[in-house]
C-alpha cells in the first residue's frame, strides 16, 4: 500500500498518468490506463464522456485550444469508498511558455476495474477534511 492506503499498482498508474498528461506520451499511455468504456468528465461542457475515443477527442480539443497542465500533489483512498483521490493543482502553459498554476487544488476521484484500469473519473473541489499526502 502507498500513501494513505492506496494500492501500489494504482499509485504507480496515476503517478505516471499525471507525468505524461502534458506530453506526447499521453496518447500511447491512454491504452494502458483507461478502460475501453471509461466514464470521464468533460468539465468544460458539464457532460460525461464514454470510451477512450471520446476522451482522446476531448483531450485533443483541450490541447488545440491551450496547453493544460495538472500537477499531482497527493493520493489517498476516499473515506467513503474504495476510490482513489488524487489532489491536483490545475494550470496552463501560456503563450510565452511559462507555466501558470491555480491557487486552489481540486480532487480527481478514480475508480478501477479488476484489471487495474480507470473506469471512472470525477472532479470535485478539494475537501478540507481530506489529506493530500504525497508519497
Amino acid at each position: 500500500m502507498g500513501p494513505e492506503g492506496v494500492p501500489a499498482a494504482q499509485q504507480a498508474l496515476l503517478r505516471r498518468m499525471y507525468e505524461v498528461f502534458s506530453t506526447d506520451e499521453r496518447e500511447p499511455f491512454m491504452q494502458r490506463c483507461l478502460a475501453p468504456d471509461v466514464d470521464w468528465p468533460n468539465v468544460l461542457e458539464g457532460v460525461r464522456l464514454h470510451g477512450r475515443e471520446a476522451v482522446r477527442a476531448y483531450w485533443a480539443r483541450q490541447f488545440a485550444a491551450a496547453h493544460p497542465l495538472v500537477r499531482l500533489e497527493g493520493l489517498r483512498l476516499d473515506a467513503d469508498s474504495e476510490a482513489v483521490v488524487a489532489t491536483v493543482r490545475p494550470g496552463m502553459r501560456d503563450a510565452s511558455g511559462d507555466d501558470r498554476w491555480a491557487e486552489e487544488t481540486v480532487e480527481h476521484v478514480y475508480r478501477f476495474d479488476g484489471d487495474g484500469l480507470v473506469t471512472r473519473m470525477d472532479v470535485r473541489p478539494h475537501s478540507a477534511g481530506g489529506s493530500a499526502a504525497s508519497g
